[in-house]
């Protein structure tokens, strides 16, 4: 939890005894001395009877016993009277009334659970009333200032570029606590865990179970809709009609009680939210990038196989009983810009209805790419399913004007069907593959399967192998691309083919439309360029290689 979530919000009864106004008339503390740490809300002074009629609760009160009456059973009732409004502590002087207070009055006071305080030595009540005043005023203002820190914290988030989920996930740090953006209806938009809290406790709970658990008893603070009043405190069920509303943000005490310190922060928040989502389908946005998330932490194993199926449920994800087909599409970069993410989200969950089957889709803006599982039905083919998803896909990119001619299309690789034990590493691998794949042929999509070798390649480029993958191709086909460089008919599209048609000369000739002879001629004069035998099978295999891992080197 960070340093904000410890922070007192109120005076207590005994930070009260503590301030020098107090501890001048030397209080003794005789009942309740495990409840000192009550808020004390205010501060009132009174001798009538009936007191307890005045007073709304949390009050410190202040008394020199002429109303407490003479009798045992007055006393006891005025105790009673003072419990049941809940005040903080009843602080009797001695002298005028009581020289020590009645046996009945602390009795009755001990098994209220009431604080009861005496002093021995007489203060100006003017004097308390206003110390401990004034220390609620710092306090409140102190909430204030902390809150409207944590508000500015967020808007720089959002000036260098940030959203509402990284609004949310910094209110998560800034509480300690895991909280949830619903809907109107109450549907899960965006759930956010206090990660990156460096104190070493144990892992937090994951914030859209902890939201299933907790939703009920957590504290709700309306995000208002276009020109609507946001309700003033938390557990807020509504009151401004169903457009009023635009979502309602919830903080789940899971590592802690929700302090007003949390809540008001997150009162700033939801106003901020609330010009945030003023841009359209940010909902929509929201939930899909939450969904992200969830097939993000997925993959890396940060949720089990055993939580993937409860976690996917609440986002609407019900497979049933069969394997689940990894699926993740990569867009060039640049495309989409920052602001289309929420009309591609909407346009490929409306064109993935079309197949007929269960899909969880999601965004990752930051890596440029869409991951899915898709259900694969009892019966029903893994590859026609995946032709009619990538066919799916590309409709939705299209239907969102994102198919700029100039812009390579979006990659769509297909993973291996299995069980959910199988659908975090199938998601990781169809990922790498899809940034693997960029700048192969385009085609409607790729088996991760048969991608491997390129895999490899990349793997070797992140992990800064760049010049073992240069140096390679430059001993394979070095001397070929010397020669292409200024040669009106390069030779390398002439290796690409006969590679490509595994070494038959007649099918290779008929692709590069050319007679045989002519064929003949070129290849010779590659054999010789690369000093090889082209009909070596090891010879094939290196330049194959090398042909892929031209991709990966610089300047390709």
């Amino acid at each position: 939890m960070g340093p904000e979530a410890k922070i007192e919000a109120e005076i207590t009864v005994r930070r009260a005894l503590e301030l020098p106004a107090l501890r001048r008339g030397l209080p003794e503390v005789l009942t309740g001395e495990d409840r000192l740490d009550r808020p004390v809300r205010w501060v009132h002074a009174g001798e009538v009877p009936h007191i307890a009629s005045l007073l709304q609760g949390g009050e410190l009160l202040l008394t020199t016993g002429l109303g407490l009456g003479a009798r045992p059973s007055e006393q006891r009732a005025f105790i009673r009277k003072l419990a049941d409004r809940e005040i903080a502590a009843l602080v009797v002087e001695l002298g005028s009334r009581f020289a020590a207070l009645p046996p009945a009055l602390v009795e009755a006071a001990r098994d209220s659970g009431l604080p009861l305080i005496q002093l021995h030595r007489e203060v100006p009540y003017v004097t308390v009333t206003e110390a401990i005043h004034t220390e609620i005023i710092n306090s409140h203002y102190t909430l204030l200032r902390r809150a409207d820190e944590m508000l500015r914290r967020c808007t720089d988030v959002l000036l260098r570029g940030g959203g509402a989920p990284e609004v949310l996930r910094l209110l998560a740090v800034f509480t300690g606590n895991p909280l949830c953006l619903e809907a109107p209806d109450g549907s899960p938009l965006y759930a956010a865990g206090p990660e990156g809290d460096d104190s070493g406790g144990p892992a937090d709970a994951d914030p859209l179970l902890a939201w299933e658990s907790l939703r009920d008893t957590g504290v709700r603070v309306d995000v208002p809709g276009w020109g609507s009043p946001r309700s003033s405190g938390a557990e807020s069920g509504g009151g401004h009609g169903p457009d009023a509303v635009r979502a309602r943000l919830v903080l789940l005490p899971v590592n802690a009680p929700v302090a007003p310190l949390h809540r008001i922060a997150a009162e700033r928040a939801a106003d901020l939210l609330a010009v945030v989502m003023l841009q359209s389908r940010q909902e929509e946005e929201l939930a899909a990038r939450g969904r992200g998330d969830f097939l993000a932490d997925l993959a890396e194993g940060r949720i089990s196989a055993a939580e993937a199926p409860a976690q996917a449920r609440l986002l609407g994800f019900r497979p049933g009983a069969g394997p689940v087909l990894p699926v993740v599409m990569r867009l060039p970069a640049g495309l989409p810009s920052p602001g289309s993410w929420a009309l591609l989200a909407q346009t490929l969950r409306e064109e993935l209805a079309a197949p007929g089957v269960p899909v969880l889709l999601g965004v990752r803006p930051v890596e440029g790419r869409v991951p899915m599982l898709v259900a694969l039905r009892t019966g029903r083919h893994r590859d026609a399913l995946a032709d009619r998803i990538a066919e799916a896909l590309r409709a939705g990119v299209v239907r969102a004007g994102l198919d700029h001619p100039s812009a390579h299309r979006p990659v769509v690789v297909v993973g291996t069907a299995g069980d959910w034990a199988a659908a975090g590493p199938g998601l990781r691998h169809a990922a790498q593959a899809a940034a693997a794949a960029q700048g192969l042929p385009e085609q409607p999509w790729y088996d991760a399967r048969r991608l491997d070798i390129e895999l490899l390649l990349w793997r070797m480029r992140e992990h800064g192998e760049q010049d073992v993958l240069t140096d390679f191709v430059e001993r394979a086909i070095g001397p070929l691309l010397a020669h292409d460089r200024g040669a009106r008919q390069p030779l390398l599209p002439t290796l690409e083919a006969y590679l490509a048609s595994a070494g038959r000369k007649a099918e290779t000739a008929r692709d590069l439309n050319v007679n045989r002879q002519t064929l003949y001629d070129r290849l010779a004069r590659i054999a010789q360029l690369l000093a090889t035998d082209l009909d070596d099978p090891q010879t094939v295999l290196g330049l194959r290689l090398a042909l892929r891992a031209r991709r990966h080197t610089e300047g390709a």
